[in-house]
């Protein structure tokens, strides 16, 4: 019973990490109006899911470090109450986050479940070991985006400029109904409505940039879509590649499943949960953080796949969601169209992830004593 309540606890987790993750690889998708919502989705979800399937292969260091190893003592680590502590109180935090709307780290909340969860048992926590092998990766990634989002940008719009690419706006013409007041006989006036042609040029909420020129004989825009289309399948893939041994960490621990058979039931219950739950994030990370056209959108993509990729390839935890925003932070920073007070706001949700966590992998933990011990 107790392995089962485990393997379900785990799929939950992973539920939760696809519904606050799964849209932040195609945010900037949606967000410059490359495609809607549906179809950035569906290549969300299917990059992810390749992503966790290559996990089978190619991210074995994070199996080992996420299994909490080094970090609380050996016999807590195989321990399936434990390790259903740190499922549930990671899970449920953040689930919560994503019904609220942020993008929270699942790096963080295990981070902050395996700490708790560990207090809760007895065993003492290697605080030495948390700083320097998972607090210090995720302090610095999201800088480290900042700089490579801003630096990528700048250099993609000097090719820009450099291969005569302009940008060429849509002039968007209607008519308007307008109250006129009219003379009438006696001195008096009434009002009428009269129709007017309405004309709008270089207006974010009705016109659509769009790049004029070619690039080595191809359409610039189709070039830049499909590099777009790319770069956030990349970074999807590398979400995948990253998240889904962490989360089937907890199940290896505990002896729970083989697995390969562990990062598939992980891999699944991602999907389900980024094709239910994305929606609240996907709008805070498309349109709430910083204003966007594909090029701006293209650059902070390709800043975050390279980081989250190469940090997966040598077993660093950092997190997607950090270095997702902080690439988007720097390309708004250069463009000065980031929105700063929902940008508090998801900073803020950062800070509060680990202790979150951490309460209730102890709540969990309680429970869980009090209901077995009887």
């Amino acid at each position: 019973m107790l392995a089962a309540l485990l393997f379900i606890a785990v799929c939950f987790l992973a539920f939760a990490n696809g519904a606050n993750d799964n849209f932040k690889g195609v945010a900037s998708l949606h967000g410059s109006g490359t495609c809607g919502y549906g179809k950035a989705l569906t290549w969300a979800t299917a990059t992810t899911l390749a992503g966790s399937v290559a996990a089978l292969f190619a991210a074995q260091a994070l199996l080992a470090k996420f299994s909490g190893k080094g970090l609380v003592p050996a016999a807590l680590v195989t321990s399936p109450h434990f390790v259903l502590a740190v499922a549930l109180g990671a899970g449920g935090t953040v689930l919560l986050a994503a019904r609220l709307g942020f993008p929270i780290s699942t790096t963080h909340g295990l981070i902050g479940a395996l700490v708790g969860a560990g207090m809760t048992a007895g065993g003492p926590v290697n605080f030495g070991q948390l700083g320097s092998a998972f607090v210090l990766p995720l302090l610095l990634s999201p800088l480290l985006a900042v700089c490579v989002g801003a630096t990528l940008y700048v250099v993609f719009r000097f090719a820009r400029l450099r291969l005569g690419v302009t940008k060429e706006m849509c002039v968007c013409a209607g008519v308007e109904e307008h109250v006129i007041a009219l003379p009438q006989p006696g001195g008096v006036f009434a009002a009428q409505m009269l129709p007017a042609l309405s004309i709008t040029v270089d207006n974010p909420s009705a016109c659509s940039q769009r790049y004029a020129g070619r690039v080595l004989g191809v359409n610039a825009r189709a070039l830049l879509d499909g590099l777009h289309f790319l770069s956030a399948g990349a970074v999807s893939f590398a979400r995948g590649l990253n998240d889904t041994p962490k989360i089937a960490a907890l199940l290896l621990a505990a002896a729970a499943l083989d697995m390969r058979w562990g990062l598939l039931a992980v891999a699944g219950a991602m999907a389900l949960g980024g094709v239910l739950g994305a929606r609240r994030v996907a709008e805070t990370m498309s349109h709430k953080l910083t204003s966007m056209n594909p090029g701006q959108g293209f650059a902070a993509n390709l800043s975050t796949a390279l980081l989250v990729t190469t940090a997966s390839l040598h077993g660093l935890p950092v997190s997607t969601t950090h270095v997702s925003v902080g690439s988007l932070l720097g390309m708004g920073a250069v463009t000065r169209q980031t929105h700063w007070r929902p940008v508090l706001g998801v900073l803020a949700s950062w800070v509060v992830t680990l202790p979150c966590a951490a309460l209730l992998a102890v709540g969990a933990g309680w429970l869980l004593a009090h209901t077995f011990s009887q």
